[in-house]
């Protein structure tokens, strides 16, 4: 017959505390890392496509285009 070895004992006291502090880290971590991958991915792209489209815009041959196809009353 082999040698029964004792269960650890479970945690009674400051388990709320201890699954607390473990689910904050981890969120904390998740977080931050879905802030990062948003600024890169997304922020930063739209900055690019933005700039690409006011490098190459023209404010006035837009509007001689929109006056063109008669949508000014004014003009």
């Amino acid at each position: 017959m082999s040698a029964a070895k004792a269960l650890p004992k479970p945690q009674l006291r400051g388990l709320l505390r201890s699954q607390i502090k473990k689910n904050l880290i981890i969120a904390s971590v998740l977080s931050i890392s879905v802030v990062i991958a948003q600024k890169i991915f997304v922020n930063d792209e739209r900055k690019r496509v933005y700039a690409e489209f006011y490098k190459n815009y023209d404010i006035n041959k837009e509007f001689e285009k929109m006056k063109a196809k008669g949508l000014f009353d004014s003009c």
